[in-house]
C-alpha cells in the first residue's frame, strides 16, 4: 500500500519520539463485550527537516497496545492488522492514513497484543513546523471471521514528532497526500434480542415442563388430516458462552405433516429479522434442535437445517432454512411437541442453548410405530452437525428441506460472538467502561 508512489525523502536524520495516551477501545458489537480503557504507547518516526514538495515517510511503532487479547480465542499468526490516523497540525493540517502489514506471531488468550509497525506518507506543501500526533486506530482480526476493534484517545495527545519544512510554499492548511485518509469502519452495531446470543460446548435437555395455552392443530389420526399447524410460542433460552451467560427469548413454531405412521416436522423461528453483523463464509453455520415430546409419548426428536449455501456479507439479510426431521411416535394417545435444546455449529465451535421453560407448540393424536419414541429416552442435543444424526431408539431421520427460510435468524449473530471476540478487552488494572 505504501511503496512505489513518489520519492520518499529523508532530508535530515530521522527523529523518533515516544508518546503515551489514555485510550478507549470498543470491541465489535457482536462480541457483546464492554469498552475498556488502557494506555497506548507509540513511537513516531519522521525526518527532522524537509523541504516543500518533498514526500516523506512516517512510521508508527506500537510500544504498547491499550489492552490484551481477551480470554476467548487464541489469535493465529498473521491474522491481525492495524490501521490508524496521524494528525498533522501547524503549518500544514490534515489526517495521514497509517497502515501496518497483517504480520503477527500467534497471540494466546489473555496475553499482550502484538501489532505491526504502521507506515504512511505525506507530501509537504507549506513551509513551517508540522507536528505529527497519533490519533485513533483500528485493529482488524481476519480469522475465524473479520472483526474490528476501534480505539480512540480519551485525552489530549502530545505530538510525537515535528518536521521543520523549508522552501517556497506559502499559505496554510495544505492537503495531505498519499494514502486514503479514512480509517476502515467497524461492524454494524446492535444485535437482536429475540434469539439466544451465545452458547457453551455441551448439550443438555430442555428445562422446565410443558406449559402455556392450547397447542395448535390438535387431533389428527382417524379423520384423515395430514397437515398439523403448531402455535407460535415464546421460549426463554439460557446460553453459556466463553464470555459469560446469555439469556434471550425467541418465538418458535412446530408444524407436522403425517406420512404413513410417521410425522415430518418443521421448526421455524419467528420475527427475528436482522442484517448480518459480520462476513459469514458459506457452509459455516448449521443449526439443530431437540424437540421435546410429552403427553402420551416421551423422548426427543432431532431436527436440523442445512448450512448456509452462500457467503453472507456484512449488512446483507441472513437466510436460515427451517429445521426439519422425522418423528416416529412411540405411544398411542395425545402427544405434545415443544421446543427443546438448540445447538448451532459454526466454524469449529458449538453453541448450545437450553430453554429455562418450554411450552407446547403442537398436540397430535399418535399411534405407536415400530422403533418409535416412547421409552427410548431423549436424544443428544449436541450431535454431529452433518448427516442424519439419530437419537436413541431411531427417533430422528432428518430431512434436507431448503424451504421456508427465516431471514436473519439471530443464531448466526450468536455464534459470531464466540468467533469474533474482542481484540482489546480485559486489560488487567484497566478501568472497564460500559456504555449505556
Amino acid at each position: 500500500m505504501l511503496g512505489g508512489a513518489g520519492l520518499l525523502l529523508v532530508a535530515s536524520p530521522a527523529q523518533a519520539a515516544e508518546v503515551a495516551y489514555q485510550t478507549e477501545c470498543v470491541p465489535p458489537a457482536i462480541s457483546n463485550l464492554p469498552p475498556v480503557e488502557g494506555t497506548t504507547k507509540v513511537e513516531i518516526t519522521a525526518p527532522a527537516e524537509a523541504k516543500v514538495g518533498d514526500e516523506v515517510e512516517i512510521t508508527w511503532k506500537f510500544v504498547q497496545a491499550a489492552s490484551k487479547n481477551p480470554d476467548v480465542l487464541d489469535l493465529d499468526a498473521n491474522t491481525v492488522q492495524p490501521t490508524g490516523t496521524l494528525k498533522a497540525a501547524g503549518a500544514q493540517t490534515g489526517d495521514i492514513a497509517m497502515s501496518g502489514p497483517r504480520e503477527n506471531p500467534k497471540i494466546p488468550k489473555n496475553s499482550p497484543m502484538q501489532l505491526s509497525t504502521m507506515k504512511g506518507k505525506v507530501k509537504l506543501t507549506t513551509a513551517g513546523d508540522v507536528t505529527l500526533t497519533p490519533d485513533k486506530y483500528n485493529i482488524n482480526v481476519s480469522k475465524p471471521i473479520s472483526t474490528d476493534t476501534k480505539c480512540t484517545p480519551k485525552e489530549t495527545v502530545k505530538p510525537g514528532a515535528t518536521i521543520k519544512v523549508s522552501g517556497g510554499g506559502s499559505g496554510s492548511g495544505g492537503a495531505i497526500g498519499g494514502l486514503p485518509t479514512t480509517a476502515p469502519t467497524g461492524l454494524p452495531t446492535g444485535l437482536p434480542t429475540a434469539l439466544p446470543t451465545g452458547g457453551g460446548t455441551t448439550g443438555g435437555t430442555a428445562g422446565g415442563s410443558d406449559s402455556g395455552g392450547a397447542a395448535g392443530s390438535g387431533g389428527g389420526g382417524g379423520d384423515g388430516q395430514t397437515d398439523f399447524k403448531g402455535k407460535e410460542v415464546s421460549i426463554p433460552y439460557a446460553c453459556k458462552t466463553p464470555i459469560g451467560d446469555k439469556n434471550a427469548t425467541s418465538p418458535v413454531q412446530i408444524d407436522a405433516k403425517k406420512d404413513g405412521g410417521n410425522y415430518a416436522l418443521t421448526v421455524q423461528f419467528k420475527k427475528s429479522v436482522m442484517d448480518s453483523p459480520a462476513d459469514i463464509p458459506a457452509d459455516s453455520v448449521k443449526p439443530s434442535m431437540e424437540v421435546k415430546l410429552g403427553g402420551a409419548d416421551k423422548g426427543t426428536v432431532h431436527v436440523e437445517g442445512p448450512t448456509n449455501k452462500e457467503p453472507i456479507k456484512t449488512g446483507d439479510p441472513m437466510t436460515i432454512p427451517d429445521l426439519t426431521g422425522t418423528y416416529k411416535p412411540g405411544a398411542d394417545g395425545k402427544s405434545t411437541l415443544s421446543p427443546g435444546v438448540l445447538t448451532v455449529k459454526a466454524l469449529g465451535t458449538t453453541t448450545t442453548c437450553t430453554p429455562t421453560r418450554t411450552e407446547v407448540s403442537l398436540e397430535i393424536d399418535t399411534t405407536a410405530v415400530e422403533g418409535g419414541a416412547s421409552g427410548s429416552g431423549s436424544g443428544s442435543a449436541g450431535g454431529s452437525a452433518g448427516g442424519s444424526d439419530s437419537t436413541s431408539g431411531g427417533l430422528a431421520e432428518t430431512g434436507a428441506s431448503n424451504d421456508g427460510a427465516l431471514r436473519a435468524l439471530g443464531l448466526v449473530a450468536g455464534t459470531v460472538i464466540l468467533l469474533g471476540g474482542a481484540v482489546f478487552t480485559f486489560l488487567p488494572k484497566a478501568r472497564r467502561v460500559v456504555r449505556r
